[in-house]
């Protein structure tokens, strides 16, 4: 089966620069290229807020229509979560599949789950979207079967009935219950170690800083939400031990269904001593990926834990900009601050140095007869 293809349409106020919207845009193309589409047009309309019809305006949405129709596209994707109605209306001019922000992310989330665990959580995640959307799913998707949007649950029209979708949430909901004590339980067995957690945006480079800090092999891909499943390693620097572990990367407009199933996984951030917070340089946008982890963070943990900011991917700047970044804000935060390169290791050892510093502080006032008590 070949690639669908697509056309992507966002909205943008008269405030934002052109710049941010085109990293939006770019990362909405990088979002379905990872599911599987192909990108062959972007629509962008000035507007504020939206059409509560059709999303976009009317004129917009019939030049959206003729291309669609000319160019014979398979679906329209859009940067944000539409209502069952502009989902229908919008059905109904261009005829062709219609994907919102959390239904893609959804399907990437449900292509990426490989253990009974993210399975599940992605399948209760599919349920909770598609609930509120019966009305819609229950006339198409006899003729949508498969393809990007529709894989997972919902395939027939029985399962749309809303009777037998509230009775799967529940049970679904119960089994994750169970794994997450199980979870939980196993979070107890690793002991009194200090716990240090990777995280920060998809794709900033989490999982490869995980393999060369740990020295074993941690599933990587220059791809979103390469990582669903928490990842754990135990981590010697020098004479101190410690646990890190890989999670799952944020994102823009995070659907909240998958924030709330993905519980178990994200109590690694909970429950961690230390956070590093990993953000890509390169991107234009990396001060807004910051917020975005910054307020995620805020809604998983309320309590404020010690964190270092790891900028990475150095390598894609030139010396001029890394040094003039160093003078910036970022270097004179609370938290520390450093600059590396996963790809070049440049500056591993500076990292290496500062979590053995603030991984010992804690450890000495958890062990303070014997702070080799693991080794």
């Amino acid at each position: 089966m070949g690639k669908e293809s697509a056309i992507l349409i966002g909205l943008s106020s008269y405030k934002q620069k052109e710049g941010i919207v085109k990293e939006y845009m770019d990362e909405l193309e990088f979002l379905a290229l990872t599911s599987g589409a192909v990108s062959k047009k972007r629509f962008i309309q000035k507007l504020y807020p939206s059409h509560p019809a059709t999303f976009v305006g009317k004129g917009k949405i019939l030049e959206i229509k003729d291309y669609v129709k000319t160019h014979n596209i398979d679906m329209a994707i859009f940067d944000d979560d539409l209502t069952p109605s502009q989902i229908r209306n919008i059905e109904k001019i261009l005829e062709c599949k219609i994907l919102d922000r959390s239904n893609l992310i959804l399907d990437i989330f449900a292509t990426r789950a490989r253990t009974a665990h993210a399975k599940t959580q992605v399948e209760l995640a599919q349920y909770q979207y598609l609930l509120p959307r019966l009305t819609r799913m229950w006339t198409h998707l006899e003729r949508q079967k498969g393809g990007i949007g529709m894989r997972g649950p919902g395939e027939t029209q029985i399962e749309t009935d809303r009777r037998i979708i509230n009775q799967k949430i529940s049970k679904l909901k119960e089994k994750l219950l169970k794994i997450d004590k199980q979870k939980a339980a196993q979070r107890n067995n690793r002991g009194a170690l200090v716990r240090v957690a990777l995280v920060g945006y998809t794709n900033t480079g989490k999982s490869s800083l995980m393999t060369l800090l740990s020295k074993s092999e941690v599933f990587a891909e220059d791809k979103l939400f390469a990582t669903l499943d928490t990842t754990v390693r135990k981590v010697v620097i020098k004479d101190i031990p410690f646990l890190l572990s890989d999670t799952v990367g944020f994102i823009r407009k995070l659907p909240h269904q998958l924030v709330e199933s993905f519980k178990s996984t994200l109590d690694e951030i909970r429950e961690a001593d230390v956070l590093v917070h990993v953000i890509d340089i390169s991107s234009s946008t990396f001060e807004d990926q910051i917020t975005i982890v910054d307020e995620t963070l805020l809604e998983i943990s309320k309590t404020q834990k010690p964190m270092i900011l790891v900028f990475n991917k150095i390598d894609k700047l030139e010396k001029d900009k890394i040094n003039e970044l160093n003078k910036t804000w970022m270097a004179k935060l609370n938290n520390k601050s450093l600059f590396i390169s996963v790809l070049k290791k440049t500056n591993i050892s500076a990292l290496k140095k500062e979590l053995y510093k603030t991984v010992s502080k804690i450890h000495k006032k958890r062990f303070p007869f014997n702070s080799n008590i693991y080794n």
